[in-house]
């Protein structure tokens, strides 16, 4: 189950570590802090920062990623521009009154 947090993730950096998902974030900050230059040849997801892939395969994986679907449908879901209510109203917001003078 993806959503279990007890399930254990191997980390990416160090193949004999397994950490439970619930930690799993705190672990990559660690472990990159502990293992440099490891981490220098890993690239982080730009859709997950945890998945971190060598840095060879980062389109491939951008390309495959299944957190790219989360991504483009809360893109593609929602509206550019504003209900057209909200343009109609002219909308609710008014800047608060200045009482600052800079030419003094």
């Amino acid at each position: 189950d993806v959503l279990d947090p007890e399930r254990l993730i191997q980390c990416p950096l160090v193949k004999h570590h397994w950490i439970r998902a619930r930690r799993f974030p705190y672990h990559l900050v660690k472990c990159k802090e502990s293992n440099p230059e490891i981490a220098k040849k890993l690239a982080t997801c730009p859709f997950n920062a945890r998945h971190l892939v060598p840095q060879a395969d980062l389109s491939n994986h951008i390309m495959k990623c299944n957190d790219k679907a989360f991504m483009e449908q809360d893109v593609v879901g929602r509206p550019c521009e504003p209900p057209q209510e909200q343009l109609n109203n002219g909308g609710t917001w008014q800047a608060p009154p200045c009482d600052e003078d800079w030419e003094t």
